[in-house]
């Protein structure tokens, strides 16, 4: 990997973890656990369509553990994991298919495969399938706030297509 590119996911890396610590300061938007806007996926959503699975594998995971070490809740490593691996592998999967003016439905679903990761993680830490019931909840809320990062992404790839033309 040239040093270029190891810089800019370094710095994509930085700043998506730097949204990640904001919005745990956010109050949170309903009184249901793990409902949150998720406002740092902008920079995965983005990288999806910008670089190589393998380097934005690289920028998520990065993010996820740097995420849990900075919260100080490394129990909550095993649902962020399980959730943005299932949400990589369906963006990684979707992205192929789909023209980067849809970004905004990538993240959508990569959002409904983030809650689903989460699920599974779940059942296996519970030894329970009650934890579907919660799924409904999820993708409801995970639907929209995959619609906003989506669009926030799909923002910031056409302000970065249109820096990169005029320099």
């Amino acid at each position: 990997m040239k040093l270029k590119k190891l810089t800019e996911l370094a710095l994509l890396t930085a700043l998506a973890l730097i949204i990640f610590v904001i919005e745990l300061h956010f109050p949170d938007i309903l009184p249901i656990p793990g409902v949150k806007l998720g406002l740092a996926n902008i920079i995965t959503v983005y990288a999806i369509f910008q670089y190589q699975p393998s380097e934005t594998a690289m920028l998520v995971a990065c993010r996820v553990i740097l995420g849990a070490i900075c919260s100080g809740n490394m129990s909550a490593l095993l649902y962020s994991a399980s959730g943005a691996a299932m949400c990589l592998l369906g963006m990684i999967i979707i992205s192929r298919f789909l023209n980067p003016e849809y970004l905004w439905l990538c993240s959508i679903l990569g959002a409904i495969f983030h809650n689903i990761g989460q699920i599974l993680a779940a059942m296996a830490v519970m030894q329970s399938m009650a934890v579907l019931s919660y799924l409904p909840v999820l993708i409801l809320s995970g639907s929209i706030a995959g619609l906003f990062t989506g669009l926030c992404a799909q923002a910031v790839l056409k302000r970065m297509h249109r820096t990169e033309k005029n320099s």
